[in-house]
């Protein structure tokens, strides 16, 4: 009987579920599959509102890291951001001081329900923890029109004592572009980039200033260096909300760009409440150093899925499978 699209990947496979500290991007649980290769462990974890065909790359991630390995490092220990989720202004202050040294923050607004007065007290909370010579971003998720971009992000700016950039405040390419004429402050693209049938129309539109690379959605380590490289702006790294399986890859390719201008998005396993590996990759004196933690099978059994999101995830890896086959 000829080999299923699903039996030709690694045999060895983990499901994880973890509760989250805090809400973040809209749910409360991560969870996620971890493959075992020749080369080490894998994480492929998109998120369920991403179908099969478009988490086609994050299946080639998780292959490129359990079954190849990612290319030697350039540097030895990557800056890191904190990341403010869109709390209170006392947590956001508790959350930095406790970051473990990190002098950037980038900090959630544009969240549902929230008032400008909330976002402003959050930005005024983390200048107060970072003090005057940290660094400030902020990340709109795409939630905003022109106008509305422009006007908020005058007023972050002063909030916040100057802002470093400001990520994917619209939608389009065409929208960034607009906002990027009209304000001083720089604008990062994400979602333009990740989720873009296209991703060098940002260039071509002039439309950022600094572009943000995710491993997983973008499908590996050598699929972002060359973006990287075709783009040619400055490269934030970052998280896609991964255990610390997944954020390896991203420390992988934080490690390997020839320059990195600014610090990267990758400490967020601090958002976690249990770990895939024993030893997560958190930050010390604002770094994390290049590593790459195993999973052991205490840390798997700690964090295991339960069995229906475990079946959700085996359903979800054969569709990814037969995907990936036809794109092959």
């Amino acid at each position: 009987m000829p080999a299923s699209a699903v039996d030709r990947l690694p045999a060895v496979r983990a499901t994880y579920s973890v509760p989250l500290r805090t809400r973040f991007r809209g749910i409360t649980v991560r969870d996620g599959l971890l493959l075992r290769g020749d080369a080490g462990w894998g994480e492929v974890s998109p998120f369920w509102d991403y179908d099969a065909a478009e988490s086609v790359a994050w299946l080639r991630a998780g292959l490129e890291a359990a079954e190849q390995g990612w290319p030697d490092p350039v540097r030895s220990a990557i800056p890191v951001n904190v990341t403010v989720p869109a709390v209170g202004p006392e947590e956001a202050h508790r959350i930095v001081r406790e970051s473990g040294g990190c002098t950037t923050a980038k900090v959630k607004v544009a969240e549902p329900g929230q008032s400008v007065a909330q976002e402003e007290a959050r930005l005024e909370a983390v200048r107060d923890a970072l003090g005057p010579e940290g660094r400030i971003r902020v990340d709109a998720n795409a939630a905003w029109d022109v106008a509305t971009a422009v006007d908020r992000l005058a007023l972050l700016d002063r909030a916040a004592g100057g802002l470093e950039y400001a990520e994917q405040p619209c939608a389009t390419v065409d929208d960034l572009a607009r906002v990027r004429r009209r304000t001083h402050v720089p604008i990062a693209a994400d979602e333009s980039i990740r989720r873009a049938a296209d991703p060098l129309a940002v260039r071509r539109a002039e439309a950022a200033d600094v572009v943000v690379l995710k491993v997983q959605p973008l499908g590996g380590v050598r699929a972002c260096l060359r973006l990287a490289e075709e783009v040619g702006l400055p490269v934030v790294v970052s998280s896609a909300l991964e255990s610390s399986v997944g954020i390896a890859a991203g420390v992988a390719l934080a490690a390997a760009l020839p320059e990195l201008p600014y610090a990267c998005g990758l400490a967020t396993v601090h958002l976690f409440e249990r770990d895939t590996v024993p030893d997560p990759l958190l930050p010390e004196g604002g770094v994390i150093p290049v590593r790459r933690p195993e999973p052991t099978s205490e840390s798997l059994a700690a964090t295991r899925a339960d069995d229906d999101v475990a079946a959700r995830w085996s359903d979800r890896l054969a569709a990814m499978a037969a995907h990936l086959e036809v794109a092959r």
